[in-house]
């Protein structure tokens, strides 16, 4: 089966009067149809970097990214991005915000909007469609901002550490949302995130960079048994310590 995904040798600097800062050099890796790869690194080693590469924000200065057979630039894929933070807007409501993107690519249409009702009733936020972004928690804001992105059905979904700015108890239970809503939906999605554990108990591989500029130095298949089938579960599953030792350990060799 032909990778979704194929990312080949791509390298990136940030240039200034006073030099280059060599970001990443020489990445490779591939994400298969539905897999949900997580992406671990010493801060500053250019995991930012490279999702804002693969949602086309930035131009690789060598090597490529291809979707299917196609040059990431002229794929037909679809591409959702969520971001540390919310960003909702106070002044609309959760269903207003919800539909954002809809409205700016022209598809408000009836069809769309009934999907729209209908994911908001399913990810819980139904009684709270016509209330405003301050009116609810952290982690039913991140809801709101999923079901903005996947309204527009993209076949990549890309996260920055979207769960970052909640407090621990309320990350662990939106991880766990998040992260089975997207496997119900079958999303081919990509995570980057500081924390290990939240890595393993999310993702099918964890590919782990080196500092910068960052290098692949490892990838980690994860394999658990099918009654550990959500983040929280996995955290209890007897494989899960061994995982963490073994990313721990080719994230902290030199």
């Amino acid at each position: 089966m032909e990778p979704f995904l194929r990312v080949c040798d791509i390298s990136y600097a940030y240039h200034s009067p006073l030099g280059a800062t060599p970001a990443l050099s020489g990445i490779s890796f591939t994400v298969n149809k539905g897999e949900f790869l997580a992406i671990v690194g010493p801060s500053g080693c250019g995991k930012s970097t490279l999702l804002s590469l693969l949602a086309g924000l930035l131009t690789p200065e060598e090597g490529s990214v291809y979707i299917g057979d196609a040059p990431l630039k002229e794929a037909q894929a679809g591409i959702g991005y969520m971001l540390q933070r919310d960003h909702l807007f106070e002044w609309r409501t959760i269903r207003e915000n919800a539909a954002l993107g809809l409205e700016i690519r022209h598809r408000k249409t009836k069809a769309a909007m009934k999907t729209l009702d209908e994911m908001l009733k399913n990810y819980g936020l139904a009684e709270f469609a016509d209330a405003h972004p301050s009116e609810l928690s952290g982690g039913m804001r991140q809801r709101a901002a999923l079901i903005r992105t996947l309204i527009l059905k993209p076949d990549l979904l890309l996260l920055d550490e979207p769960f970052s700015a909640l407090d621990y108890q309320t990350r662990l239970t939106v991880c766990d949302d998040i992260a089975t809503i997207i496997r119900e939906t079958k999303k081919t999605a990509i995570l980057i995130t500081h924390d290990l554990a939240e890595a393993i108990s999310t993702a099918d591989r964890v590919l782990i960079l080196s500092a910068r500029p960052g290098q692949v130095k490892a990838e980690i298949s994860l394999t658990f048994a099918p009654q550990y089938d959500s983040p929280l579960k996995r955290r209890n599953a007897p494989e899960f310590t061994g995982y963490f030792q073994n990313v721990w350990r080719a994230l902290s060799s030199r």
